[in-house]
């Protein structure tokens, strides 16, 4: 597969601009080395995942530095997180040389600790998740956004055995100590089976027969490591009438059929899970063009225990609000934007709010974007070119 340009890279190229280190995080085999060494081919590259350098590295930190000209690609720096208070050294000897230091890791919670201690004020951190949408059109519910998947989609099943089996045994015990394996393998496929539900950890603990703070610490590593997307209810002027627990999501959809056994197409199709896969799938693009622009997270689901439920809320570049229904058919009727419409209403806010129905694409279907007044209609890839509209300079870099 081509280079396939990604959207982050500009924020990328921003943030070197203005700050003397970069850090990209994210999920093991998202193309975040890819990334950097294209955008800065100069800079000298360090893998951090061979055994020798781990050691020299360890060993005589000073010395892996001092012999460097930047700028110098540190890859997978979880493995080293020593090194940031090193580099830190260098930074402060000539700190108005940005774009001098940059860096890739996959488990963010522990390196975002190493930043937080070692390179505060001096680094932007961000974050690449798998291909959208708006980047490829081989991004898919079916095949997910892996690179590596959508080069050979052929392979995707060998693909996702292979990356399951590396990511239990580094990620999961690099982060904790799960001793029981198989029975976190378990979990993973529980987990699927419960996409796009509200979380229930006592439902998740009682069929494996371990604890619920056991189930919660294994959350904490689907999330550190960027596997899930955990949704948290919309609080805003509700009061005690919401139902507070968030939703989870496999964040790759791809993974997501893995788990599942779907295999095919036409599997997918009939599928029972299709409807939540593909409300997931909506999620992780949402997630995507947030983060592609260097922003952080926002995203929040709605229940009320009169049983009023939308599935995403959000907010959008106009300083509005966004609510979003997720359907799986290709038929839009307008009994869909019901429940935008009734949670509108009850709404006491003066922020603007736009409301939309995303749906599967159609190939005969004409195109409409009207279904109920002041909803729209949108596909998937009209959906995400709303997402991507006025693509603007970055405006906020996180800074550590």
């Amino acid at each position: 597969m081509r280079f396939v340009p990604r959207i982050l890279q500009a924020a990328v190229l921003e943030a070197a601009r203005g700050f003397p280190a970069v850090v990209v995080t994210g999920p093991r085999r998202t193309g975040k080395t890819t990334l950097l060494r294209r955008l800065f081919p100069q800079a000298a590259y360090v893998i951090l995942e061979d055994p020798d350098m781990q050691a020299r590295a360890r060993a005589d930190p000073r010395a892996v530095i001092e012999e460097m000209r930047a700028p110098v690609l540190f890859d997978e720096i979880q493995n080293v997180p020593e090194l940031f208070a090193y580099v830190r050294t260098r930074v402060d000897q000539k700190p108005r040389a940005n774009g001098q230091w940059l860096f890739t890791g996959s488990q963010e919670a522990p390196l975002m600790q190493g930043v937080s201690e070692s390179m505060a004020g001096r680094a932007a951190i961000l974050q690449l998740l798998p291909f959208s949408v708006a980047e490829t059109d081989r991004a898919s519910l079916l095949h997910g956004g892996y690179p590596e998947v959508l080069a050979r989609p052929a392979a995707r099943e060998l693909w996702f055995s292979s990356y399951m089996q590396t990511y239990l045994e580094r990620d999961v015990r690099a982060v904790a100590n799960v001793r029981d394996l198989a029975t976190f393998r378990r979990f993973l496929a529980l987990l699927a089976s419960r996409h796009g539900q509200v979380l229930n950890k006592t439902d998740l603990a009682a069929p494996l027969g371990v604890s619920v703070p056991t189930i919660g610490d294994w959350l904490q590593i689907l999330e550190i490591t960027g596997q899930i997307i955990l949704v948290p209810p919309y609080f805003e002027n509700f009061g005690k009438r919401i139902i507070k627990s968030p939703k989870v999501y496999i964040g790759d959809s791809g993974l997501a059929c893995y788990l599942l056994g779907i295999r095919t197409q036409a599997e997918l199709d009939r599928s029972p899970f299709l409807g939540a896969l593909f409300e997931g799938f909506i999620a992780a693009e949402i997630v995507k063009s947030q983060v592609n622009r260097g922003q952080r997270k926002e995203l929040y689901h709605f229940r009320d225990q009169q049983g009023l439920e939308v599935d995403f809320l959000f907010p959008d570049r106009e300083g509005g609000l966004s609510m979003v229904e997720s359907k799986a058919s290709k038929t839009v009727q307008p009994a869909m934007a019901r429940p935008l419409i009734s949670l509108r209403q009850s709404m006491d806010s003066p922020k603007p709010v736009r409301m939309s129905v995303v749906h599967r694409a159609s190939a005969t279907a004409p195109p409409s974007r009207g279904v109920a007044p002041g909803v729209e209609a949108l596909d998937v890839p009209a959906f995400v070119a709303a997402l991507a509209a006025n693509p603007a300079r970055v405006k906020r870099i996180r800074r550590r």
